[in-house]
C-alpha cells in the first residue's frame, strides 16, 4: 500500500501537478502546447489569406465613337464699353448746378454741370478794363508819334533850303531821337494791348470751362458731382462723370493663360456666359490678342479683347464673365475618352512556388525594373487598354487635339465601336 502511494507521488512531481485542495496549477508543457496551436492556427489564415485574394479586380470601360471634335479655350474676364470717358474739371471752384444724373443719355456739347463763376466774371472785368487802357495808350503813342514825325521833317526841310545851315546839327538829332522814342512807345502800347488781349482770352477761356459739357454722345455710369462741391485742380483734374458712348456695342477683355495663347487668333468665335444670366449664352468675337503679359501669382496671363453685341442692354460694363474660346473644329473624327490616356493597370505580384510558406508571410516588393521599362514604353508612345477574353491588352495609338473629355486618335488599331478602359472597380467577393 505504502508502495502504491509513493509510485503516485512521483507521478504528480513529474507533471507538476500540485493536487493539493486550493493550489492547483497549469502544466508548463499545457502551455507550450498551447501557443504551438495557436501559431500553427495563424500561419495557416495567412497562407490561406494570401492565396485566396479577398476582392477582384474588374475596369470600367466606354466606347470609342466618330463625331465632331471642338476644341475651346477657357478664360475670364469683364465687360467693359467701347469707348468710355472721364469727364472732370480743369478748374477749381464750387459745383454751382449737377444737370445729369446716373444713366442719363446725353449727347455732345450736352451741360453736365456748371461751377461758380462769380470770380472769373469779376476778371473778365479787369482784364477788358486794362484791354482798354491798352488801346488808349496807344492812341497817345500814335499821337506823339505824328507830331514828332511833322516836327523832324519841317527841320529837315529848312535845313535844305538853308544850304544845310540852319537848324544846327544838334537840334536835328535831337528830333530824329525824339521821333524814335515815339515809335518805341508806340510798339510798346502796341505789345500791352496784344497781352491785354491774350490775358482776357485766358479768362474767357476759364470761364467757358466753368460749364462742363459732355464730350461724347452716350450713357452717364458714375457721377461724383454735388451742388456745393469744391473742386480743386491743382495738380490732376478730378473726375466728375463717367460716360460710355454705346452700350449696344461692348467689348470683352479676358486673360488667356500663356500655355494657351498659341490657340487664339483673331476672327475666332466664342461664346460666354455671365452670373446675372447663368441660363443664357451670349455670342463675341476675337477683335485682338494683345502681346503684352501680365504676371498675377506666377501665373502669365495675356489679355484678348472680345467684341460683344448687346442691342438689348441687359449686359453692363463691369460684369465678370466665363468665355469659351473656339479655336479648333474637328469633323468626321474616331474619338476617345480623355481618362482612358490616364488609365494605368494595377500592378500585379507574381506567385513563386519556391518562395513558400515564409514567402507568403514576409512577400518580397515587386522588381523595379519591370517597372522601369513600363514607365520608359509610357514616355515613347500613348497607349489605351483593351479587353480581351477578359484581359487587359494594350493598343498603341497616336492623339491628336482634346477638349477635355474627347480626344482624337490620329493613328492605331482602333475603331468606334470598341471599348477602352477608363478606370478600375474593386468587387469584394
Amino acid at each position: 500500500m505504502k508502495a502504491k502511494q509513493d509510485e503516485q507521488t512521483d507521478i504528480v512531481k513529474a507533471l507538476e501537478i500540485d493536487d493539493s485542495p486550493g493550489n492547483r496549477r497549469v502544466p508548463k508543457r499545457w502551455i507550450i502546447a498551447a501557443i504551438m496551436v495557436a501559431v500553427v492556427v495563424v500561419i495557416a489564415l495567412v497562407f490561406w489569406r494570401w492565396s485566396n485574394p479577398s476582392t477582384a479586380v474588374q475596369y470600367k470601360t466606354e466606347e470609342v465613337t466618330r463625331g465632331n471634335l471642338t476644341v475651346i479655350v477657357t478664360a475670364t474676364g469683364t465687360l467693359q464699353p467701347t469707348n468710355k470717358v472721364d469727364v472732370g474739371s480743369e478748374l477749381s471752384g464750387i459745383i454751382k448746378t449737377v444737370e445729369a444724373d446716373y444713366n442719363s443719355k446725353v449727347k455732345a456739347g450736352q451741360i453736365l454741370a456748371r461751377l461758380d463763376t462769380s470770380k472769373l466774371e469779376a476778371q473778365v472785368t479787369q482784364s477788358k478794363a486794362a484791354l482798354e487802357s491798352a488801346k488808349s495808350k496807344v492812341l497817345q503813342t500814335q499821337a506823339t508819334v505824328s507830331e514828332t514825325r511833322s516836327k523832324l521833317e519841317q527841320f529837315r526841310r529848312v535845313w535844305e533850303l538853308s544850304n544845310k545851315k540852319v537848324p544846327s546839327q544838334s537840334e536835328m538829332d535831337t528830333a530824329e531821337a525824339a521821333h524814335q522814342r515815339a515809335l518805341a512807345d508806340d510798339a510798346g502800347a502796341r505789345s500791352s494791348v496784344s497781352q491785354a488781349q491774350a490775358t482776357l482770352q485766358a479768362i474767357e477761356t476759364d470761364l467757358s470751362k466753368a460749364v462742363i459739357r459732355s464730350p461724347i454722345n452716350g450713357i452717364v455710369l458714375t457721377r461724383s458731382a454735388e451742388p456745393g462741391q469744391t473742386v480743386a485742380a491743382s495738380f490732376t483734374a478730378p473726375v466728375l462723370f463717367t460716360l460710355a458712348e454705346d452700350l449696344t456695342k461692348m467689348e470683352l477683355h479676358v486673360n488667356v493663360d500663356e500655355a494657351d495663347v498659341g490657340h487664339i487668333q483673331e476672327g475666332q468665335k466664342a461664346t460666354f456666359s455671365v452670373a446675372a444670366y447663368p441660363n443664357r449664352a451670349f455670342e463675341a468675337r476675337i477683335i485682338q490678342a494683345r502681346y503684352g503679359s501680365s504676371t498675377t501669382s506666377g501665373v502669365v496671363t495675356y489679355e484678348t479683347v472680345l467684341k460683344v453685341d448687346n442691342p438689348d442692354l441687359s449686359l453692363r460694363p463691369g460684369m465678370t464673365a466665363t468665355a469659351d474660346i473656339i479655336v479648333k473644329k474637328i469633323e468626321n473624327a474616331i474619338l476617345i475618352p480623355s481618362a482612358a490616356l490616364r488609365f494605368t493597370p494595377p500592378i500585379q505580384e507574381e506567385k513563386k512556388s519556391s518562395t513558400g510558406l515564409v514567402g507568403a508571410i514576409l512577400p518580397r516588393p515587386p522588381s523595379s525594373k519591370t517597372q522601369q521599362r513600363e514607365d520608359a514604353a509610357d514616355k515613347k508612345q500613348q497607349r489605351v487598354w483593351m479587353l480581351k477574353n477578359g484581359q487587359l491588352a494594350a493598343v498603341s495609338i497616336t492623339v491628336g487635339s482634346a477638349n477635355g473629355g474627347k480626344t482624337e486618335v490620329l493613328a492605331g488599331d482602333i475603331q468606334p465601336g470598341a471599348a477602352v478602359v477608363v478606370d478600375t472597380v474593386s468587387v469584394v467577393k
